[in-house]
């Protein structure tokens, strides 16, 4: 086990046979590039790079900084280098070792790093949407209602708003409709007025007060597997973090920073998101699909990480116009 996190990765054979062809393991002679947009708890890149030539480059990235810091220091021992820093993040590469890269920024601004890097276009890209299990255990934001911490939810602290500021100014309207759309949550208009309600005389701070809430007001705690605060806190953190439109965002430009013949696969683990990816993939002129349908979790998959139940991953093949 990593010390550095307790993520699990899921699906991570196919994502590697997604990126690699059905011969993930055979070597190649000429150098490659690839990029994971969405680093995490690191589990996908490192299973690349234990694979990739030391000609070869993975560029990592994430816009919550605490992943870099988190991660940096393991890779600098494991590599036995330390990492140099350059203007877009930090380059770490050792005789025996892919060059890796660690970008504290989101996967939107991969085009634009690799335009500082001199690479004209790379052999694969991966997003990997959900949330780690990393997140899930800092307290200090919020991702969790299982134990109490500063209601934030962003990403990346220090853009953006919080979830506490959202609710604190956003109509009742604004924040039943965020509710509803990114949580699909049936009894958001009772969630939404009795935060508004609340909000009066003591807003919502913390994690803990509003699950307290939404508890309250919601009949039952649990629908079927599904506490009933999820889908309030999900819909929050897709609105603070303006995860939908970053995902957008990255699907009508991304494609254009593959070869000929390079990949681009995405685990979403959300029906909207899954949305975008699947038709952004379909309607790309540059793109050829190649998962009719999205891989799903085996069922020993399933046994052993349960996290693995809702994702779907989706493979693209850059074409030449």
């Amino acid at each position: 086990m990593n010390p550095a996190t307790v993520h699990v990765p899921v699906l991570v054979e196919e994502v590697l046979s997604g990126l690699l062809g059905q011969a993930p393991h055979e070597p190649r002679s000429a150098p490659r590039v690839f990029v994971d947009g969405t680093l995490g708890g690191g589990g996908h890149a490192r299973r690349l790079a234990s694979i990739l030539q030391p000609a070869d480059t993975l560029l990592t990235f994430d816009r919550d900084p605490s992943v870099v810091d988190r991660l940096r220091p393991m890779l600098e021992s494991e590599l036995g280098v330390l990492a140099t820093e350059f203007p877009m993040g930090w380059s770490l590469h050792s005789p025996n070792h892919c060059r890796w890269i660690l970008a504290p920024h989101s996967y939107c601004t991969i085009p634009e790093v690799l335009t500082s890097l001199g690479i004209a276009a790379v052999d694969g890209i991966l997003l990997d949407l959900g949330l780690s299990s990393d997140q899930l255990n800092e307290s200090d934001r919020g991702f969790s209602f299982r134990t109490d911490g500063p209601l934030d939810l962003r990403f990346d602290p220090t853009t953006g708003i919080s979830a506490a500021d959202f609710l604190r100014i956003k109509s009742e309207k604004e924040i039943a409709d965020t509710i509803y759309q990114y949580g699909e949550e049936r009894f958001s208009r009772r969630i939404a007025r009795a935060i508004v309600e609340r909000r009066l005389s003591d807003p919502i701070v913390s994690s803990k007060q509003l699950a307290d809430l939404i508890h309250r007001v919601v009949p039952g705690r649990v629908h079927g597997r599904v506490d009933s605060a999820t889908r309030t806190f999900q819909a929050l953190r897709i609105a603070v973090n303006r995860e939908l439109e970053h995902v957008e965002h990255a699907m009508k430009h991304l494609p254009g920073c593959l070869a000929i013949g390079g990949r681009l696969v995405v685990i979403s683990f959300h029906s909207l998101e899954d949305r975008i990816v699947k038709h952004a993939m379909r309607e790309h002129s540059d793109l050829r699909v190649i998962t009719k349908k999205p891989i799903t979790a085996s069922a020993q998959e399933l046994d052993t990480n349960p996290r693995s139940r809702s994702a779907k991953l989706r493979i693209a093949e850059r074409v030449a116009p």
